[in-house]
């Protein structure tokens, strides 16, 4: 681990925010917007979008980046029956409300990296959270993950992101880390760190278990401005929208 430190934060080590939404489904920024984002930071050499159960927002970010330094990985965060999977290097959506087993069985069938998100936040949609038919970490054990979501800077308690670290040692599963964002101030603030500059190097990283988390979660004044910025904003163009029809009717 020591030889890893030193090296990071060379030019030997990039970095990729493997969790990101826009507004293609959840998320606040477009996809463009985010693109911009983050060339203009300039702190990230890859990014996934991961809108939830759509790979629209992705595709377009791609589309965005193409000629730039910045690469984009098509992904989803699919809505699994037994919690949250990011859906990684894929090319066509992946069903949702499958099993966790058939889901990840789907991702590898298109080549993909299948990574659990926020696994063991007690409030998010994890391995064996609310509504998971999953019921003890030997079931955890048996699934063929490519990785597990370490450090996912959007969780509001810190004890998700520690038990996860403790799973992925214990069941030696590559620890990734992600944003979760939600809006542009969040992108990058938990990332993952991977020998190379690449997507594919991001992947090959990943497989063997070299790549890791990094980062921190983000600032309450961050919370404050998702939900004055995005979260009532948005809720308030959904009631909109139902009150219009209704009125249409």
């Amino acid at each position: 681990m020591s030889n890893r430190s030193e090296q990071i934060g060379t030019a030997a080590w990039g970095r990729a925010d493997l969790h990101i939404h826009t507004r293609c489904s959840d998320g606040g920024p477009s996809p463009e917007q985010v693109v911009q984002h983050v060339l203009r930071r300039g702190h990230l050499e890859v990014i996934a979008i991961t809108d939830h159960n759509r790979i629209e927002g992705a595709l377009r970010a791609r589309e965005a980046a193409e000629g730039s330094a910045l690469q984009v990985v098509i992904g989803e965060e699919v809505s699994t029956a037994d919690g949250h999977l990011l859906a990684l290097f894929i090319r066509e959506p992946v069903a949702p409300g499958l099993s966790m087993a058939e889901t990840i069985a789907q991702v590898h069938a298109q080549d993909g990296l299948a990574i659990a998100a926020h696994p063991f936040d007690p409030i998010s949609h994890g391995l064996l959270g609310r509504g998971s038919l999953m019921r003890s970490l030997d079931e955890v054990a048996e699934l063929p993950l490519d990785g597990m979501e370490t450090l996912n800077a959007s969780l509001v308690r810190q004890v998700g992101n520690a038990v996860s670290q403790v799973i992925a040692q214990r069941f030696g599963f590559t620890g990734v880390g992600g944003s979760d964002a939600h809006h542009l101030a969040v992108i990058g603030r938990a990332y993952t760190l991977f020998p190379g500059r690449t997507a594919e190097d991001l992947r090959r990283a990943i497989i063997a278990g070299t790549a890791t988390a990094a980062g921190r979660r983000w600032r309450w004044s961050q919370y404050l401005s998702w939900i004055c910025g995005c979260l009532i904003p948005r809720t308030a163009r959904r009631v909109y929208r139902v009150a219009r029809s209704a009125r249409l009717a």
